[in-house]
């Protein structure tokens, strides 16, 4: 089974600093976190950048779709100011900053493929080319997540041995069929999907499950004790004392936060 950790950073640390931005990684990390997540997109001139939304208009100071815009022009975009005029300035990560700012860090990447409607294939190729070329041979693959099977499937066949996530917003009923087909035994679903006795049944079948987006310590805690592997979180600092792991403690007094 793949070694999970008990928290994962969601967009970095999003309730704490512009979410995929270099900006989020670095509080993450400063939280205690070991492991992050965050989104991988393409650019209209096919630059993989890190960014969740189609458009750009919630996140950016830009408007308009991020499959119609080209990297050069989403680069001068002010990716901070909607967060907290702290940030103003912070642009949208290339994946490749990405990938490098968190291996300086010492930290873990958990890698959702997001790609915009009619690029799944396109995307999962290029995201996986860049990661499998930045990422050190002598360290743990990062998990590669997924919406789309098909991105999965891109992803099975560039690196067979990575570990693999199918993301669920609702937890299908033929979750065994799906995940045999993709050759996946992790499954992300969002938290209030997960039942005692649906968690004991994938547990039982083998898969680990994490749940997203939990931000507040009790139910953190309630999942853990149901059997979910991961809680994903915008405020890892919150959950890490709730659900105990080796950095639970520094959670509790992280670091003061430098200037970003």
């Amino acid at each position: 089974m793949t070694e999970l950790p008990a928290v994962i950073g969601h967009r970095g640390a999003a309730a704490h600093a512009p979410e995929n931005t270099l900006a989020s990684i670095r509080r993450a990390a400063m939280l205690g976190v070991k492991w992050v997540e965050f989104d991988a997109k393409l650019t209209a001139d096919g630059r993989c950048i890190v960014f969740h939304d189609d458009r750009l208009d919630r996140t950016t100071d830009g408007r308009g779709r991020v499959a119609a815009t080209t990297y050069d022009e989403i680069s001068r975009l002010d990716a901070g100011s909607w967060f907290a005029p702290g940030f103003a300035g912070e642009r949208v990560p290339r994946l490749e900053d990405a990938l490098g700012q968190i291996l300086e860090l010492g930290l873990q990447a958990d890698i959702e493929i997001k790609p915009c409607s009619g690029r799944e294939a396109e995307t999962a190729r290029a995201v996986m080319a860049e990661v499998m070329a930045c990422w050190p041979r002598d360290r743990p693959p990062p998990l590669i997540t997924s919406r789309r099977a098909v991105c999965l499937e891109v992803a099975r066949a560039a690196a067979a041995a990575w570990p693999r996530g199918l993301i669920c917003l609702r937890l299908p009923r033929d979750w065994r069929a799906r995940l045999a087909a993709l050759d996946c035994r992790i499954l992300v679903c969002r938290h209030n999907r997960l039942t005692r006795h649906r968690v004991a049944e994938m547990t039982a079948a083998g898969v680990q499950v994490l749940a997203f987006t939990v931000n507040e310590p009790r139910r953190a805690a309630e999942l853990v004790d149901r059997g979910v592997a991961t809680i994903i979180s915008d405020a890892p600092d919150r959950v890490l004392p709730a659900v105990g792991g080796e950095d639970a403690a520094k959670a509790r007094n992280p670091e003061r936060t430098p200037s970003l």
